[in-house]
C-alpha cells in the first residue's frame, strides 16, 4: 500500500432502487440518509489504508509486515461477497490488489530508483482496475461519486436510477469520471517513473509527490467540469419534470 491508494474515492450505495422507492413511501427521508453509502468506503478503503499506516508509522512494522495485515480485512470482504452474496465485491477485491502488487514490489530493494517507481506501480493498477471496470460497462468510480450527487434524498436516488436506466447523456458523463480518473491515475504513473530514471534522486523524492497532488486536482477539475457538473443538471432536470408529474 502506498498513500496513492488513498486516490480511490469509492463507496458503494447501500440500497437498490425498488428499496428507496419503498422507503421514500413508508419512512421519513432520514431513514435514507448518507451513512449506510458511506459504510462500504470506510470498510473497504479507510479500514485497510489506516490499518498500513498506523502499523508501519505508529507501531514500526516492516512494509510487509503491514501490508500483510491491512490486507486481512479487504480478503475477508473479497470472499464473504463471493461465497455469500455471488458477486464479487469490487472496492474490496481492488484494495486486496494493491495490497498484493505493493508485497511483490516491496520484495525488491537495493535500488533507489526501483524503489522510487515502487508506488508508480500501485498507481497503474489502480488506473488499470478503474478503466477496466469502465470496459466492462460498470465504471468503479461511479460509487465514490453517487453518494455525493444523491445526498442521501431518496427522490435523488430514484431519478438516477431513472436517468441510469433510459438516458444514454448520463451514462456517458458517469463512464466520463472513471475514464478521466484511471486516464490521470495511469498519466502520473508513466510521470513518476520517467522521473525516477531521468532525474536526480534527490530532486525526484519530494517530486513524486508534487506530482501525485497535482494529478488528484487535475482528476478532481476534469471530472468535475465533464461529469459530476452534467450529472447533477440532469438530476435536477429529472427530479423537476417527476414533480411536475406528480402534481
Amino acid at each position: 500500500m502506498s498513500i496513492t491508494a488513498t486516490e480511490i474515492s469509492t463507496a458503494r450505495t447501500a440500497t437498490a432502487a425498488e428499496a428507496v422507492t419503498t422507503t421514500a413511501t413508508a419512512a421519513p427521508a432520514e431513514t435514507a440518509g448518507p451513512r449506510p453509502s458511506f459504510l462500504p468506503l470506510i470498510v473497504d478503503v479507510a479500514v485497510p489504508v489506516g490499518s498500513y499506516y498506523l502499523l508501519k508509522n505508529g507501531f514500526g512494522m516492516s512494509t510487509m509486515a503491514a501490508l500483510g495485515w491491512s490486507s486481512v480485512v479487504p480478503a475477508v470482504r473479497t470472499v464473504w461477497s463471493v461465497l455469500k452474496e455471488r458477486r464479487v465485491n469490487a472496492l474490496a477485491g481492488l484494495i486486496l490488489f494493491v495490497n498484493v502488487v505493493g508485497l511483490a514490489l516491496s520484495l525488491v530493494a537495493g535500488d533507489p530508483r526501483l524503489m522510487l517507481a515502487k508506488d508508480s506501480g500501485v498507481s497503474s493498477a489502480i488506473g488499470i482496475g478503474v478503466l477496466v471496470s469502465v470496459k466492462l460497462g460498470r465504471p468503479m468510480m461511479t460509487q465514490g461519486m453517487k453518494p455525493f450527487l444523491v445526498k442521501g434524498d431518496a427522490a435523488r436516488a430514484a431519478a438516477w436510477d431513472r436517468l441510469a436506466a433510459g438516458s444514454e447523456p448520463f451514462r456517458k458523463a458517469e463512464r466520463t469520471f472513471s475514464l478521466v480518473w484511471g486516464t490521470v491515475l495511469l498519466g502520473e504513473c508513466v510521470a513518476r517513473v520517467v522521473g525516477a530514471y531521468t532525474l536526480p534522486i534527490d530532486t525526484m523524492v519530494w517530486l513524486g509527490t508534487v506530482v501525485m497532488i497535482a494529478s488528484m486536482v487535475l482528476a478532481f477539475l476534469l471530472s468535475g467540469r465533464f461529469a459530476v457538473v452534467p450529472m447533477e443538471k440532469m438530476l435536477e432536470r429529472e427530479l423537476a419534470a417527476g414533480a411536475r408529474t406528480d402534481s
